[in-house]
């Protein structure tokens, strides 16, 4: 598995913006794609971006699509998520991901096996 540690949650208000960030290490950022996922208290967690492991395919769900966009770095191992024009419904713990198969595109939560330990985002109206 792959240690990840998220980090750049915080309080903002609706229209505003963050960027979280995802270090990840333990094994070879580069071989793997990466998602976004978040989860809303009393609510089950949910897709919410995924990327392929050189950046060249990206997927969003439709709640964000237009607002948020996923990127990453492989030379600092770190995936990030902008977040634009944010809305007191986007919040939620977010978290980061690694599927268990190298090399191997998914958007799936049932394919991922490594997850970090969340971040908090609140938005206020």
């Amino acid at each position: 598995q792959v240690q990840l540690v998220e980090s750049g949650g915080g309080l903002v208000q609706a229209g505003g913006s963050l960027r979280l960030s995802c270090a990840a290490s333990g094994r070879t950022f580069s071989r793997y794609a990466m998602g976004w996922f978040r989860q809303a208290p009393g609510k089950e967690r949910e897709f919410v971006a995924a990327i392929s492991w050189i950046g060249s395919r990206t997927d969003y769900a439709d709640s964000v699509k237009g607002r948020f966009t996923i990127s990453r770095d492989n030379g600092k191992n770190t995936l990030y998520l902008q977040m634009n024009s944010l809305k007191p419904e986007d919040t939620a713990v977010y978290y980061c991901a690694a599927p268990r198969r190298s090399y191997y595109y998914t958007s799936e939560k049932v394919d991922f096996d490594s997850w970090g330990q969340g971040t908090q985002v609140t938005v206020s109206s």
